[in-house]
């Protein structure tokens, strides 16, 4: 993998389950790393939800392996939060990683 092809940077969140005084579940997105990675977009298409078109891109990104991430993790890109589909850890050789992700603009 060539480093300069990773020049976005990202943060991997995940979901945390806590309780807060009361006993009511709160659910918050904690950080698990700051990576560098390459975001590529894949393709654009329209869903209709709940009676209104709400646009769906997703993306591909490119990044050093990273053990732990699952699907059920997001990325943060600047502003953008795209949650993760798959992850793929390229040629089961634990370098390089693939992250399929769903931006909802």
């Amino acid at each position: 993998m060539r480093a300069g092809r990773l020049r976005h940077r990202l943060t991997i969140q995940e979901l945390v389950e806590t309780q807060d005084t009361f006993g009511a579940t709160v659910e918050t997105w904690t950080d698990v790393a700051e990576v560098w990675g390459s975001v590529e977009p894949l393709r654009g298409n329209e869903r209709f939800m709940a009676q209104q078109a709400k646009p769906q891109l997703t993306h591909m990104i490119e990044m050093r392996y990273l053990a732990g991430v699952q699907p059920k993790m997001r990325v943060l890109y600047g502003s953008r939060v795209m949650d993760i589909e798959s992850a793929i850890d390229v040629g089961e050789r634990h370098r390089e990683m693939q992250l399929m992700v769903t931006e909802f603009v």
